[in-house]
């Protein structure tokens, strides 16, 4: 099958959505099929051989965050010549409504589209307002996918249509192998804990973990934050307790193997975001890894988790509810141990053999009936209720 897939966000700097295209395109590159990947990505940016730039990305506030997007006619040119080079069988765009690279795709699209989304906005203006806009090249959309039931209710408020949801996926063998690193390992006197994400970003919450370390220090002072990821961590660690500070060790970003092996080595994975998640992939790798997570209760985490079972949670934002989840845990090695197992099985569900084979189920039913509808007529029944965005079909 020749598959064209289009990120929106800048390939070049980490992020969830970048990360999924990139291992979903790999896994259908290993079974055979033909896959290019469009993104923004920068002139000097270092690219695989499957991905094209379709211009350079500018940072734009968008979801709680900084997304770097590209937009205008240069990239429309781009994504008009992939498009008609491509030839593909099914075009596959990731957040087919913010503004870059995949909404640009819609409107050129001829081919039959499958549409993911991964974002969680209980409340956006600026959706329910471009919704009528939208609602022409929204209906070209046959297959939905949401990542998380989050995702799909934003479909449904904010776009009036419905999705099928199928999670992120993980590579669980990758994290289950990684070795051990003694220089991150704990002890029981010297227990670690790890941080995962941008650092400068409010919503990810390593305030609240730095806020919730002291009173971790008072039961293990030898213990360690270990925090990985991109951002300038230097205010946060100011305005930290000192001993706080000091006990913090920031990595800055690391390679995909150091992040497997830093998730196999820690005592807890720590997770004290504060909102706009929609799924929770670095949870599902912590589990894949072996350690027991404690994340905050925020309906995508509570999810993932199980509804706390394969993980402890804690009340969002509570600093000391943080700090009492921490210390239970690692007063409690037989716990641990359960919830590493409990955790590796539960991984089992997002691994990408299984996660890949639903993604190309959707391909083939918009492929098929892309082939038994030349009017453009909407499938029948529930299947195509889910594939075509719900009665009345469209957006």
């Amino acid at each position: 099958m020749r598959i064209g897939i289009v990120c929106p966000y800048a390939w070049d700097v980490p992020g969830g959505v970048q990360f999924h295209v990139r291992d979903l395109a790999e896994h259908f590159l290993a079974q055979g099929h033909e896959v290019q990947v469009l993104a923004p990505a920068d002139e000097d940016a270092e690219l695989p051989p499957y991905l094209t730039s379709c211009g350079r990305p500018v940072p734009v506030r968008y979801n709680g965050s900084v997304a770097r997007l590209t937009f205008g006619p240069v990239t429309s040119a781009r994504v008009t010549r992939w498009l008609e080079a491509g030839d593909f069988d099914v075009l596959h765009l990731h957040e087919p409504v913010t503004p870059s690279a995949s909404l640009m795709a819609l409107w050129a699209s001829t081919e039959p589209v499958v549409a993911t989304f991964h974002t969680s906005t209980p409340r956006s203006r600026a959706m329910h307002s471009a919704h009528p806009l939208l609602r022409p090249s929204l209906e070209k959309i046959r297959g939905r996918i949401a990542v998380s039931e989050e995702a799909r209710a934003t479909v449904r408020r904010h776009l009036r249509g419905e999705a099928f949801v199928i999670p992120n996926g993980v590579d669980v063998a990758r994290f289950a192998q990684a070795p051990v690193a003694p220089r991150w390992a704990g002890t029981p006197e010297r227990p670690t804990l790890a941080f995962l994400g941008r650092v400068d970003e409010p919503r990810k919450g390593l305030a609240v973990a730095l806020r919730a370390l002291p009173a971790v220090l008072d039961r293990y002072p030898g213990a360690r934050l270990l925090v990985a990821g991109p951002g300038d961590a230097s205010d946060l660690l100011e305005d930290a307790d000192p001993r706080a500070a000091a006990a913090t060790e920031v990595l800055g970003s690391v390679s995909e193997p150091d992040k497997a092996a830093l998730l196999r080595s820690v005592d807890a994975y720590v997770a004290p975001h504060l909102g706009g998640e929609s799924f929770g992939i670095v949870l599902v790798e912590a589990m894949a890894a072996g350690a027991p997570v404690v994340a905050s209760d925020l309906a995508a985490f509570a999810a993932v988790l199980d509804g706390g079972r394969t993980g402890a949670l804690f009340a969002t934002g509570s600093e000391a509810a943080l700090a009492r989840s921490v210390v239970d845990l690692l007063g409690d090695p037989a716990r641990r141990e359960d919830l590493a197992a409990v955790g590796r099985a539960r991984a089992r569900v997002f691994d990408w053999d299984v996660v890949a084979d639903r993604v190309m189920a959707v391909y083939e039913t918009v492929i098929e009936g892309a082939v038994s509808e030349p009017d453009g007529s909407a499938p029948r029944g529930l299947w195509g209720r889910l594939v075509r965005g719900g009665p009345g079909g469209g957006g």
